[in-house]
């Protein structure tokens, strides 16, 4: 029996080249069970004209499926589904049946419940995307990223992609970190004080889970990173918010019973107040005092188009009680989730220890292309090309926001790629961001990041990594508008 060629159809929004597509869309049907053993498939003549396509893609499609045992050739009568194609499983669905469990009983710890950003999916059809964080397709060089990944894709590499690490990270990586990131930032370290993470988050997690337990207590920023808040509430540790003013975290009012310090001194989250030096040896010498320890969280100290950022908390540290946080995922591009921590080999001797339970270690594949982006210069090069768009966004940012009266409440002294804002006093920005998404406006309203019942409502985050320059001021003008609807009904 033959397969219809009207039964074959691209799919408008499908992803990799034409020759995929058609070899997806016949594994597919032979998988799902709608192509049996046996069937012919339509000629290449034939499918190639209904497609669409040139007859060399379709035959070049039906060779990988003849390789890979899909297909099957009778001399000069085509192609048919092989024997020896996968087969779907047979069985009888069991028949629904209500629940009975009680899931408010049989979970044992929630989750659920706290604070988090909510960005779209769609945020790209967004006209005026402030959104923060995200990558720019125009800004990411996509093309020597796959060039990489194919190379760690290679016989050469193999190891690297299939083996099975146990505890330990891809050592060309670690090198690279080791040698030319941490240079950069003031940090002297060996490969035994250096543990690959999934972004910065799952470092937090780790140090958290290492430093602290319900009997010590840990001091963060107010606001602060809303999940760190979160991972340290869900662990039932004691945590005490501390109010950041311009300068970040004041170590004065850090608690004299405190263990663990959590800051982000280069580029506070989500003020973007940077910790000018004094303050930074005032920190030290404040943690010794109190024998605590300092997390430092050091994200985007790459984005320092405006002026050179300051040496790491951690180049400062002669004690070896600062354990450093740095990423990849904000400037190569969120989805990585590829980071690293920096510590005492004791402390990272632990940390390895308890990731290897968890997940044991991020996967070999993408340590090694990252490690080839990094070292071939790739990463470098898009970092320059970032700095340079981002600083032209930032003066398209200030001058539309100086033009509209609106008040920048926080803006990295070195760079970044966001401002964080305030709006009048009463005004609800999750309620503004609400009614902005009706004007293809996105901005993220700042309520999250503050700890405690009394939470401002009226700030919000702006980020410009995402959003062309020429449409900054259109995006700020309806921001500013839309602004002065909500304070004409609140007054």
């Amino acid at each position: 029996m033959a397969i219809a060629v009207d039964t074959f159809f691209l799919k408008p929004d499908a992803q990799g080249t034409l020759q995929a597509q058609i070899q997806q869309m016949i594994a597919e049907g032979i998988l799902s069970g709608r192509f049996h053993t046996g069937e012919k498939l339509p000629s290449s003549r034939k499918l190639a004209a209904h497609l669409g396509v040139s007859r060399i893609t379709v035959t070049l499609a039906y060779t990988e499926l003849l390789a890979n045992d899909y297909l099957t050739s009778r001399g000069r009568s085509g192609y048919f589904v092989s024997e020896n194609a996968p087969v779907p499983p047979s069985y009888t669905p069991t028949p629904a049946r209500g629940e009975t469990i009680d899931w408010s009983r049989a979970i044992a710890r929630r989750f659920t419940g706290g604070d988090v950003l909510h960005k779209p999916a769609d945020w790209r059809s967004y006209r005026y995307p402030f959104i923060y964080g995200q990558a720019d397709p125009d800004l990411f060089d996509h093309a020597n990223w796959r060039l990489c990944a194919v190379r760690a894709l290679g016989q050469k590499d193999f190891a690297s992609l299939t083996a099975d690490y146990v505890d330990q990270d891809d050592p060309l990586l670690v090198e690279f970190i080791a040698r030319n990131t941490l240079p950069r930032r003031g940090i002297t370290a060996r490969p035994e004080e250096i543990l690959i993470t999934l972004g910065a988050q799952n470092a937090l997690w780790l140090a958290a889970r290492v430093l602290l337990n319900r009997r010590r207590k840990a001091a963060i920023e107010d606001p602060c990173y809303y999940a760190l808040r979160e991972l340290l509430l869900q662990s039932n540790g004691n945590v005490a918010a501390l109010r950041v003013d311009q300068d970040g975290l004041p170590p004065e009012t850090i608690p004299d019973d405190t263990d663990v310090i959590f800051t982000t001194p280069s580029h506070q989250s989500p003020t973007t107040a940077t910790m000018p030096g004094w303050r930074r040896m005032a920190l030290l010498d404040r943690a010794r005092e109190i024998d605590a320890m300092i997390v430092e969280d050091d994200y985007e100290f790459e984005m320092s188009f405006l002026r050179a950022p300051s040496p790491a908390l951690k180049s400062l540290d002669g004690d070896g009680r600062v354990i450093y946080v740095g990423s990849f995922s904000k400037s190569l591009f969120p989805g990585l989730r590829l980071g690293y921590m920096v510590g005492s080999e004791p402390f990272i001797r632990e940390a390895r220890a308890l990731r290897s339970l968890v997940l044991r270690h991020p996967p070999g594949h993408i340590q090694r292309t990252a490690a080839y982006f990094l070292s071939l210069g790739h990463y470098d090069a898009q970092i320059r090309r970032m700095s340079a768009t981002l600083m032209k966004r930032r003066h398209a940012m200030e001058a539309a926001i100086a033009g509209h009266g609106l008040t920048i409440a926080g803006g990295g002294v070195f760079g970044g790629s966001s401002l964080w804002m305030r709006a009048p006093e009463g005004i609800d920005c999750g309620r503004l961001a609400h009614g902005l998404r009706a004007d293809s406006v996105h901005i993220e309203p700042g309520e999250a990041f503050f700890s405690g019942p009394d939470r401002p409502r009226n700030f919000y985050r702006l980020g410009y990594s995402s959003i062309h320059a020429d449409r900054i001021p259109q995006g700020i003008e309806r921001i500013a508008r839309a602004i002065s609807r909500e304070q004409s009904v609140w007054t």
